[in-house]
């Protein structure tokens, strides 16, 4: 299958002499070009992925202690104009914009924006992030906007920073999944997010378009639904109550997202993912097909095993036996 753009640079693959300066062009060309240092230069090491979706760029990174400068000469010279986020999975980093120095830790979101200058410095440990490049052309959001938000201390531990940090973990993890031509689609869910979660910070919600809010509440239902769809008494009627909408309205924000997948149809998708999981799953075979069915939410057999016939062209017990019998004859290849 063919799939997303995506390069990859591993340090270790370079003489030590070349890692460090082939990796800062690398970086200048992702982001922005920019002056950047590290004790560790004569030996560096880093680890990164770069997916372009569409206009935007997520990259996946971890890498030894450096610091990143971009300045008045370099903007001159350069701009792409872009908003830059990191999640940071793994040590910390300070953020100095002007007077002002921000420390970030795990699972905060730090900010900078290509028009202006900034200093990052990772501290002295190694650290793990996924970065995004996002041009301010692609944000539904007022570039004087958004632009009051840079440098903020965002938290990805709950509401739209915890959404926004899902779905990066979801696309970089899955990334060979997707094709070339969802690129543009992942780029618009993307840009809605990031657009949902600066107005958030800003309590700017006005400035936002009503597609965008309407796009950032089908992410939320979607991920909710992911998260609980296990529970046999999740239903369509208790999906809208738990996000203070009518089910009139949950199924409308379902019809206008044009992929043709309705609410309830989502949520068999989901728990019918999970029971497919575990049946493949050699650590579950002892453990009978009904179990299987309710565990991931379906409270009758009759039901669960028509919907997987339906959905995967098997049963559920003939679809474990040709799992099993392909494991075991890919251990005796």
């Amino acid at each position: 299958m063919i799939m997303l753009p995506e390069r990859t640079f591993r340090s270790a693959e370079l003489a030590p002499a070349d890692r460090f300066e082939s990796w800062r062009a690398l970086m200048s060309e992702t982001h922005a070009p920019m002056e950047m240092r590290s004790e560790y230069a004569a030996d560096f090491w880093v680890n990164q992925r770069v997916l372009s979706l569409g206009g935007i760029a997520v990259y996946p990174m971890e890498c030894r202690p450096l610091t990143f400068k971009r300045t008045p000469k370099l903007i001159a010279r350069s701009d792409p104009e872009a908003f830059h986020l990191s999640l940071i999975k793994r040590g910390a980093g300070a953020v100095t914009l002007g007077k002002d120095t921000v420390v970030h830790g795990v699972f905060d979101i730090h900010t900078s924006d290509t028009s202006r200058p900034f200093e990052i410095s990772s501290g002295p440990h190694s650290v793990e992030i996924i970065g995004v490049e996002v041009p301010k052309a692609l944000l539904p959001l007022p570039p004087h906007t958004a632009g009051r938000v840079i440098g903020r201390r965002i938290s990805a531990r709950e509401g739209m920073g915890a959404l926004l940090a899902t779905f990066l973990g979801q696309v970089t993890k899955d990334s060979r999944s997707y094709r070339p031509a969802e690129g543009p689609r992942l780029s618009g869910v993307l840009a809605d997010l990031v657009a949902s979660l600066f107005a958030g910070v800003l309590e700017a919600d006005r400035s936002l378009t009503p597609e965008t809010h309407r796009r950032a509440l089908a992410l939320r239902v979607k991920a909710f639904i992911r998260d609980n769809a296990d529970d046999p008494l999740l239903d369509v009627p208790a999906i809208a109550a738990a996000h203070h909408i009518s089910v009139s309205y949950l199924h409308r924000v379902f019809q206008q997202e044009g992929d043709g997948v309705t609410v309830a149809a989502f949520l068999q998708g989901r728990r019918l993912a999970g029971a497919r999981q575990d049946l493949a799953d050699p650590l579950h075979q002892e453990v009978p097909v009904h179990v299987i069915g309710a565990r991931r939410g379906f409270r009758h057999a009759s039901a669960f095993s028509r919907a997987f016939r339906e959905a995967y062209g098997l049963p559920p017990a003939a679809f474990r036996g040709q799992a099993r019998a392909e494991d075991l004859a890919g251990a005796d290849a």
